[in-house]
This record gives C-alpha cells, structure tokens and sequence, in this order.
C-alpha cells in the first residue's frame, strides 16, 4: 500500500514519527509520505528510521496556504521537499510561530471564560512538535473532563470559524495563511512535487487552471473527506491538467476527525505512484 499523507506529532498527530512509521509497516504500507504541517522537522529522523523497519519514506510537507485573490483556504503537499531546505524555512517558519501565538491566545481567552485549564497543561501535549494546534487544547479541555472528544459540540463552541465576530467560536483567533502561489514555489524551489491536497475540503477545484499555470503537479483524489463526487471532480481535473493523482489517509492519530482514518487506507495504486516516480525526475532534471 501507498499512503501520500500523513502527520506526525510534530504538528498535530498524537503519534510520534517512530510510531506512525510501525503503524504503517504493520499496516502493510510500502511507501509513506510524512507531510507535517509547515515544517520539514523530522523528516531525517523519519528516513533513518523507515530505513531500519523497511519503509520507504518520502520526505514531504503540507503547506497551510489561502488564495487572497478568492478568498479561500488551500492546503498544498509538498513531496519529495529537501528536508531543511531554505526557502521552505523562510515562508514557513513565520507561520509557526505565529500560529504558536495564536494558541496562547486562544486559551488565554478559554480561560477568561471560566475554563479550568493553563497554558503548562496545554504544553505538555506538544513537546516533541512545533508549536501548539487546537488539537492539544482540546486535549487539555478533555483530560479537565470538560468534553469526551477532540471534536464536537465544544470544539464549534471554542473555534468555530464565521464570517463575522459574532458568528464566530468564542476562542477563535485569525492567523495569516501562506499565500498559494508562494507555496508552491517554495516547494518546486526545494526539488518538491506540489500537489494540491483534499480539494473537496476547501472547494478547491475552480482555481486549479491558475495553480497549475503557476507550477501544481499533482491533485489528491483519494482522502477521507472525499466523497465519489469529489474524487470524480479531481480524477477529471488530473484528466485535464496532466496531474498526478495521489491519495492518502490524513492520518491524525487520536487527533483525526474519524477515528475509522487507519494509515494506508487510501491508496492510490502502484500505477500512480510510478507516475509519480517519473514526475519527480523529470522535474529534478530540468
């Protein structure tokens, strides 16, 4: 199997790389890719250990991006980055820290609102990561016995994203996305394939045309959020565009919206990933 999409808890996956990497073999995956959120840390770490376990390991990245000029969020993977490499560093590192921030504030505001919880508590969920994400407050909420799951009524209650203060969670905090097009050059820049992942999720298919004009190769098809109509809408958009079709799990651990979500369970298929293969050299080449 063959999963193109994964986290570790470096971002906001309750698993750490080793144990992502075991599930993975037990779940039969062949070939992993690691794509945490912003950052390329543990990418090394990751590779050492695929090799030791016999899992291929592509070193990979998801941008948290927005086209301004729409108006919408987009996530766009990076695979085959260079782990460390500059201009990935320079785009992403900002956003990190600025999302680190905007945490503080949230559970400064959680708290304001009688919630039990501090910011130490909220800490020792993300030790290994780089920085904390909603996931490891709600953690923290769930341990004070405040909810029973990551994800639910208090979850909307806290965060809820809206169009206007008043329609909006009562701990919500805007933080600035990476603009797309400068996701995806800053992946290319770092020998990556772009790929626009979970386009269903975001709506994302009207601005393919111009994401590919600006250097996209590839579109995820297959993801847990995808319904059919979904993975029909980008299989045609690949037709269309000569992009590749990846797949994968989105795998959060404890921290995933399903907890059916297992690695490897969206598999794009050998016939893709060879496509991919070629993709990336000739785009190493040139």
């Amino acid at each position: 199997m063959i999963d193109l999409h994964c986290h570790t808890n470096i971002s906001d996956n309750s698993f750490s790389i080793e144990e992502v990497i075991r599930l993975a073999k037990d779940n039969g995956v062949k070939h992993l890719a690691i794509t945490d959120h912003d950052t390329t840390k543990g990418l090394l770490k990751a590779m050492e250990i695929g090799k030791q376990i016999d899992v291929d390991i592509i070193p990979g990245i998801e941008i948290s991006a927005y086209d301004y000029e729409r108006n919408r969020r987009a996530h766009i993977l990076g695979l085959y980055v260079t782990p460390g490499h500059a201009s990935i560093d320079e785009l992403c590192s900002p956003l990190v820290v600025k999302r680190h921030e905007a945490s503080w504030q949230m559970v400064s505001r959680i708290q304001e609102a009688g919630y039990d919880i501090t910011w130490e508590e909220v800490l020792e969920f993300c030790k290994e990561g780089t920085g904390v994400y909603k996931q490891h407050i709600m953690h923290a909420l769930l341990n004070k016995g405040y909810t029973d799951r990551i994800y639910g009524d208090l979850y909307k209650k806290l965060f809820k994203r809206g169009d206007s203060p008043t329609n909006r969670g009562l701990a919500f905090v805007s933080i600035h996305y990476i603009d797309v097009f400068d996701a995806i050059r800053v992946i290319r820049e770092a020998g990556g394939i772009p790929v626009l992942a979970h386009p269903g999720q975001f709506d994302n298919f009207s601005e393919v045309e111009d994401w590919v004009r600006a250097g996209l190769e590839g579109i995820e098809v297959l993801h847990p959020l995808h319904d059919k109509e979904a993975e029909k809408k980008a299989r045609a958009l690949a037709e269309k565009w000569n992009l590749i079709q990846t797949g994968g799990s989105d795998f959060h651990g404890f921290y995933g919206e399903s907890s059916a979500v297992s690695i490897g369970s969206k598999s794009i298929g050998l016939e893709h990933f060879n496509q991919l293969l070629e993709r990336k050299n000739i785009l190493q080449k040139n």
